[in-house]
């Protein structure tokens, strides 16, 4: 028997072969542009994630290496994200750096499990709307935390967003720095205007405004904050210790982990299925979350923070004729060299800068298309869950966002699903004489009853209302053929009926069961005790049977009109409960 080839080693097999000069050339090309565009990006979400400038380029050139090596698509760029900042950022305020680094690490472990259990097909069980309001929260989060650095100024910090947003109106704002101001304005300013100019489409946006700025402020000598030195090394001096990790904060620190766990996975098999429609190549979605488990556990060694894929990243490889993971290692190399030998220009970075580049970042990261879709197509229960999404994600932790999302999601669907439609109709003698069909013998108080929708606990009790208004036909038929599932619930219920006619000596009959819910209705005895006589396949079948057999009552009757053999069944009801009927799991 052959022995099947890790995924890993599938990939990058496939990946390199026929691997040349020009493949390379072409690499080289995308690795650089992507490299332009992530270094303003890593400066920027280091600072936005409470940590330092500096951790964010440690980790976009290890997750560059280490991610882009394991990553489950030849596309896959990582690093420091928005999204994942704003997270950092409530970790730092309530656990500091060691306790971040810390997270990241059980974090890593979690997504590393996750892989190895594979499953990376839990993505698909997050409600759209769920990530439009998640994605718009987040970006909610990185503007409100870089008002202080967009206006030069230091206001108290508040455990979440929103309170430090309630913050400006209720404890005023210090005096502006106006230098600061203008340093956010004009990068803000050259990332809207560079793209749409023909000549200069195709340039880095963030980091020709960044250098703007930066040059202004340096020539007009403007007192404005910058970055600072950045060290000349990946080994960053503050990192995770693994001497001083205390055994008692992992409790306190395991839904912060989970919360960045989460955000991770999401975000890298999001980017990864835009990705792969962009270029054809499908992600193999548990091989990436090995390669995040795995990186997230390494990262925080060497200072640097938690990262994921990148939308932003592998798109501008994609475009640039990016071909295989090679873009990542190059992107990779070409930030390192900046920090080895370009530390000192960007130290003095202002740091109002960066402040302008995440404030035009988290705009854009609005799914702007899917909110004006719910928006202008009136879509409520959507529309719904994305606003409460939102402030979930603005006002609560980001894990708990989640989970309002889903749970809201899941209680609007149980409510639209439970829309049982049941339609009594009275049968008709001259209707059947029309459609050609033999006239029965007698049809006078036979009612059919359309069922249409899932029939389980959400609408059994609409079925038992509606049924109780008929009042108690001699014959009841209820027709299933609409009926795709039924659950425990939906069979007591029609137990119920069934005890209700049976007792009042009238008929029931069921028709048109599809697969699941007869098989239901078999494994619970239920079609045993009813008699198979009375599981038909159609309306017409089940009328003739009733007819048929009310005849033969008046001809013999019994008590009540059951017939003999009926009455110690009868008499077994009145000890017997509701809901008697069991399904073995």
């Amino acid at each position: 028997m052959r022995l099947r080839q890790p995924a890993l080693i599938e990939l990058w097999r496939k990946e390199f072969s026929g691997y040349d000069g020009a493949r390379f050339r072409r690499d080289l090309v995308a690795g650089l542009t992507v490299a332009a565009v992530a270094l303003p990006l890593a400066l920027a979400f280091g600072v936005a994630s409470s940590a330092t400038a500096a951790a964010g380029l440690v980790t976009a050139i290890l997750a560059g290496f280490v991610i882009g090596a394991l990553s489950g698509a030849p596309y896959q760029i990582s690093g420091p994200t928005g999204a994942m900042a704003a997270v950092l950022l409530v970790v730092v305020q309530k656990h500091g750096l060691q306790g971040l680094w810390l997270a990241g690490v059980l974090a890593g472990g979690m997504l590393l499990l996750l892989g190895i259990l594979r499953l990376g097909g839990v993505i698909n069980f997050i409600p759209a709307p769920v990530i439009t309001g998640f994605t718009s929260g987040i970006a909610l989060i990185i503007f409100i935390g870089q008002i202080d650095n967009a206006l030069g100024i230091s206001t108290p910090t508040a455990e979440t967003s929103a309170q430090k947003a309630v913050g400006y109106f209720t404890h005023g704002i210090p005096p502006v720095n106006l230098q600061a101001v203008l340093c956010a304005a004009v990068v803000a300013a050259t990332m809207l205007v560079l793209p749409r100019l023909k000549l200069t489409s195709r340039w880095p946006a963030a980091l020709a405004g960044i250098v703007l700025a930066s040059l202004l402020a340096w020539a007009l000598g403007w007192n404005v904050a910058t970055i600072g030195e950045i060290p000349r090394t990946i080994l960053l001096d503050e990192r995770l210790d693994l001497g001083a990790i205390d055994l008692s904060s992992l409790g306190d620190l395991a839904v912060p982990a989970a919360a960045i766990a989460a955000l991770g996975a999401i975000e890298s098999l999001l980017a990864g299925t835009v990705a792969g429609r962009m270029t054809g190549t499908k992600l193999n979605a548990n091989q990436e979350l090995i390669a995040q488990g795995v990186g997230n556990m390494v990262i925080p060694l060497f200072g640097g923070v938690p990262a994921t894929a990148a939308i932003a990243r592998m798109s501008v490889g994609v475009k640039a004729g990016g071909i295989t993971r090679m873009v990542s290692f190059v992107h990779s190399a070409a930030l390192l060299v900046s920090a080895l030998f370009l530390g000192g220009l960007l130290g003095n970075v202002p740091l109002a800068a960066l402040a302008g580049v995440l404030m035009v970042t988290a705009w854009r990261m609005n799914e702007w298309h899917l909110i004006q879709f719910y928006v202008r197509r009136r879509l409520k229960s959507p529309t719904t869950v994305m606003l409460a999404t939102l402030l979930a994600t603005v006002t609560l932790d980001l894990t708990q966002a989640i989970i309002v999302g889903v749970m809201l999601s899941l209680l609007l669907f149980i409510s639209q699903v439970s829309r049982l439609e049941v339609v009594p109709t009275e049968v008709d003698r001259e209707r059947l004489l029309a459609n050609g069909q033999p006239a029965p013998p007698e049809v006078e108080g036979i009612k059919v009853v359309y069922v249409s929708g899932p029939l389980f606990f959400g609408a059994a009790h609409q079925l038992s209302e509606a049924l109780d208004e008929l009042g108690q036909p001699p014959a009841l038929i209820l027709s299933m053929r609409g009926v795709p599932l039924m659950d425990a619930s939906g069979l007591h219920a029609i137990e119920h009926v069934w005890h209700r006619q049976l007792k009042g000596g009238g008929l029931l009959y069921l028709t048109g069961l599809q697969t699941q819910p007869r098989t239901l209705v078999e494994r619970s005895g239920l079609l045993e005790t009813m008699g198979t006589d009375k599981f038909l396949w159609s309306a017409d079948q089940a009328i003739r049977g009733a007819c048929e057999e009310l005849v033969s009552r008046k001809q013999a009757p019994g008590i009540l009109g059951l017939e003999p053999e009926m009455l110690e069944v009868e008499a077994e009801l009145e000890e017997m409960p509701l809901g008697v009927t069991t399904v073995e799991e």
